[in-house]
């Protein structure tokens, strides 16, 4: 363990961001060169936090059961390389999670019970930033071939988890995206002051010397059926995301400058990274009003403030959230607390507790004002609390409601399941023979870190399915198979 007394001779610090008058003028990290650099002066009284505490909750926090107190205490004893062992033991991209992640390990963990919880995320994000500025991080590619093949189909966290997976294992792995690049959501939903992308692509490079080969820019299902894919290789795996916005049909929603904030979010992607986008939809001088109040709205809020808007308003039908754990709601489950993002740190206004009745339009047929109301906690309109906001731009950040239908899982005849999604069993396999589905597509929207998770455990799924038995590491998640004591 680390230092045993730690936890009672240092309080919680995490990374210090770039200061806002600075960051918003740009589309670099928050971080003064990255996260895991900005961690480095305290890194080790920070790992030397982590307690003997016996039994690790961040354990059962974490969907991909990081081994956390192991490298914590590494950390702590100087042993870099053994920490991104260990970090690697059971996370393929570590550097997306300690960037993405909410980091639900953290509420999990034992000395968060009445005290603030180690800082666990930013510890993972300096390890592999370190790991990957030496040196260490190298191609494994697989002593020998299989011949079997898969294709994974989508290249978000879940897909090329599983695609690096099954590469290791020997099988030859195409993964196919219908974007120009690879990347899914990490390259064109995540901003760069999140994410630069260069962090992707030096993991996706990685991948290409192990052996797997990327396809960018197929639309599967349609120049590629679901028919010849299935002909072409041994084994298919979904990890086609859950894209499917969810709307708001409310009177006015056919104005023009209401969009879902997956079409606002890509195009300002690919403008920040020198890419010509025509007829871009951008927030510059605009009254921007976005309807969500999750992490794809405080996107949508940091990529507002760099593109100038006049003013951000960023909307949410719950009421707001305590400042600490609510009761019902205890240690060591993911409390909904209020939560300040670094996008919030920097402009606009969060309105809580109000619904849209109407969308108001101008003579040309734009919309120049949201009609909203107040809401009781039953989402009941609050008689006498109408009023008008300004509106040059609505963005709806309100969520996914899963996997596009017809196409390519029409073609292949998969199940859905009463959610919309695809149907799968405990290990993943879908309701077609050789169909196995990870991430979003099976799972629903949720974090990064079950998509990794998941993309691992259907990638040994589809090793033993290819071979008869496995050696990859399987995840348990709790909620699709029981746990086994």
């Amino acid at each position: 363990m680390a230092d045993p007394r730690g936890f009672l001779k240092y309080g919680r610090e995490v990374a210090a961001r770039r200061p806002v008058e600075e960051r918003i003028h740009d589309w670099h990290e928050v971080y003064p060169g990255g996260p895991g650099r900005a961690l480095l002066p305290i890194i080790s009284t920070q790992a030397s936090r982590c307690m003997d505490c016996g039994i690790p909750f961040c354990h059962q926090g974490c969907p991909l059961g990081n081994l956390i107190p192991e490298w914590n205490d590494l950390v702590w004893r100087d042993d870099w390389d053994g920490a991104m062992d260990r970090l690697h033991a059971t996370n393929n991209f570590p550097e997306f999670t300690g960037r993405l992640c909410p980091a639900p390990c953290e509420t999990a963990c034992v000395l968060g019970i009445n005290q603030d919880p180690v800082t666990i995320k930013n510890v993972e994000v300096a390890i592999i930033d370190r790991a990957w500025s030496s040196g260490y991080v190298r191609p494994q590619p697989p002593e020998w071939l299989s011949g079997r093949t898969v294709a994974v189909i989508g290249s978000g966290p879940a897909g090329l988890a599983a695609a690096q997976q099954l590469t290791r294992a020997g099988h030859t792995v195409a993964v196919y995206e219908r974007a120009d690049k690879i990347g899914g959501l990490l390259r064109y939903g995540i901003p760069e002051f999140k994410m630069e992308k260069q962090v992707l692509d030096r993991r996706l490079d990685q991948m290409r010397r192990e052996g797997t080969v990327f396809r960018a820019g197929v639309d599967v299902g349609a120049e590629l059926t679901g028919e010849r894919l299935r002909e072409r290789y041994d084994a298919v795996v979904l990890a086609v995301g859950s894209t499917v916005g969810r709307d708001l049909p409310v009177p006015g929603r056919e104005l023009a400058g209401i969009h879902q904030a997956m079409e606002f979010l890509p195009q300002s992607n690919r403008a920040s990274l020198g890419d010509e986008v025509p007829d871009q939809i951008t927030a510059t001088g605009k009254d921007v009003v976005i309807i969500g109040g999750g992490d794809t709205g405080a996107d949508c809020l940091g990529t507002a403030i760099r593109q100038q808007a006049a003013s951000v308003t960023q909307l949410e039908i719950l009421a707001q959230p305590p400042e600490a754990r609510p009761a019902g709601q205890p240690w060591p489950t993911y409390p909904m607390t209020f939560r300040v993002s670094s996008a919030h740190e920097e402009a606009g206004e969060r309105v809580y507790a109000v619904s849209t009745q109407e969308f108001l339009g101008d003579a040309e047929g734009r919309v120049r004002a949201l009609q909203l109301v107040d809401v009781d906690a039953s989402f009941q309109p609050v008689a006498g609390t109408e009023r008008e906001i300004p509106a040059g731009l609505v963005l709806l950040a309100m969520g996914f409601t899963g996997p596009e239908r017809g196409g390519l899982l029409e073609q292949l005849g998969v199940e859905l399941d009463e959610r919309g999604n695809v149907a799968r069993d405990a290990w993943y396999a879908s309701s077609v023979d050789g169909v196995f589905v990870a991430g979003d597509a099976g799972r629903g929207q949720s974090l990064i870190v079950w998509a990794i998770a998941e993309g691992r455990a259907a990638a040994a799924a589809v090793d033993e399915y290819l071979t008869g038995e496995t050696s990859l590491p399987r995840p348990i998640p709790p909620t699709a198979r029981p746990l086994v004591v």
